[in-house]
């Protein structure tokens, strides 16, 4: 996950900022004046302006090393250090903010401000941690898996299906990577008409648990999209590590919205994956199982209609063979001049019964003659073959998109936008 961390770099920042007034603004005249000369500051004084200077000069550190000395206090504060072979750097941080399991001895990366105490003693307050290294990566998977076990949080019988009528879905992924672009295209060649609403977000480093989780809400809060679906092609452990997040894990879990989670190859395990309603092995796998198959649906359809044939085929049949027997029955009994009138009721009847069957019949034959151009029309390889072109992405000034075309496949980007008049 290191990697995932290269837009902090340590470095003092160049930028110009006002002449900050009061105790730095002593320190700096003091600084021209001669020893004799100089303001003795009080160790409050000295404190307030190391930790302005250090605030100015490091808003932001990202530190990695190995966790020693942790422990929770109170319920409430977190404390350990974060060490190398030859240094230790004290650390401080709430237990709210602690979104994965810490042990002594885990690998991790924190980002925090460096800042001295009022006791003298130089710390770190961290805002955020994350474990790097495949054998840090396991354990808190492990720790944090078992505590949400025991929870409950991914109890089979707390799974909902997904909708067979889906119409409308809500994608969470980054719009740049390849996983969703193969999502995208294998929903549009399966079955189209489908609304989607996608939002774009990070899909790995620090940031993208709370992008996730600010997406769910987003659609849970509209409600508009029957389902939910957070999409992230394979990577590393490092780069997958944002869905093992404890908060994110619980954002899915509550989420009022079914949600589908296609997530990293089929080799692949995060706990989104353990929360979510339904657990697809890949983004490409999740367009399947949210989609239906066009061709499969194609032969459903001729299926039943020609089982529906056969038994109005076989309802004739046996209409024919009991109205013979009951003939046969009253000729023998009754004398023939009451044949006659029984015979032509069962012609009559017989003969309605034809006219109905072929009516339904030919019902059914329209149906899905119907059913088979709406299907058509859906198919957007005849949208291409006629000249058009099919866009796909963010339609805003200054976004990419997807232009595909009978023969071409065009990434462009929106200059400007105008009303249609």
């Amino acid at each position: 996950m290191s990697g995932s961390f290269s837009d902090y770099s340590l470095s003092s920042r160049s930028d110009s900022r006002p002449s900050s007034r009061g105790l730095s603004e002593h320190a700096r005249s003091d600084s021209r004046r001669s020893e004799s000369e100089q303001l003795a500051l009080t160790p409050t004084e000295f404190i307030a302006v190391t930790n302005q200077t250090l605030e100015y000069a490091y808003s932001n550190v990202m530190i990695e090393g190995e966790v020693a000395s942790f422990k929770v206090s109170q319920d409430k504060w977190v404390f350990f250090d974060i060490k190398d072979e030859e240094s230790s750097i004290s650390c401080f941080m709430t237990l709210w903010s602690l979104r994965m399991p810490l042990e002594d001895g885990m690998k991790v990366v924190i980002k925090g401000t460096p800042k001295l105490t009022k006791w003298g003693k130089f710390s770190v307050t961290v805002s955020q941690v994350a474990p790097v290294g495949e054998g840090s990566l396991k354990k808190a998977f492990e720790l944090l898996k078992k505590k949400l076990t025991d929870e409950g949080l991914f109890n089979p019988a707390r799974k909902r299906p997904l909708p067979e009528d889906l119409t409308k879905l809500g994608v969470i992924s980054s719009t740049q990577a390849a996983g969703y672009a193969d999502f995208i295209k294998i929903v549009n060649a399966r079955w189209g008409g489908m609304k989607i609403e996608v939002a774009h977000t990070q899909v790995q480093g620090l940031d993208a648990p709370d992008q996730i989780i600010k997406a769910l809400r987003y659609f849970n809060e509209r409600g508009e999209v029957q389902v939910i679906a957070i999409l992230r092609g394979g990577g590393s452990a490092d780069d997958l590590a944002a869905f093992n997040d404890e908060e994110l894990v619980r954002a899915v879990a509550a989420s009022k919205i079914p949600v589908i989670a296609g997530i990293g190859h089929e080799v692949d395990e995060s706990l989104v994956d353990l929360a979510a309603d339904v657990r697809a092995s890949t983004p490409s796998n999740a367009a399947e199982l949210l989609t239906k198959d066009r061709k499969v649906e194609q032969k459903r359809v001729k299926m039943l209609v020609a089982q529906a044939k056969q038994s109005l085929v076989e309802s004739i049949a046996r209409a024919q063979g009991e109205n013979y027997n009951k003939i046969k029955k009253v000729s023998d009994g009754l004398l023939s001049k009451y044949i006659e009138p029984t015979i032509q009721k069962i012609e009559s009847g017989k003969q309605r019964m034809w006219q109905k069957m072929q009516e339904e019949l030919e019902k059914k034959q329209m149906l899905l003659t119907q059913k088979m151009k709406i299907l058509d029309a859906l198919n957007p390889e005849k949208v291409l073959q006629q000249g058009y072109a099919i866009l796909a992405g963010k339609i805003s000034p200054g976004k990419l998109i997807d232009i595909l075309t009978k023969k071409q496949k065009i990434k462009a980007e929106v200059k400007e936008i105008y009303e249609r008049e």
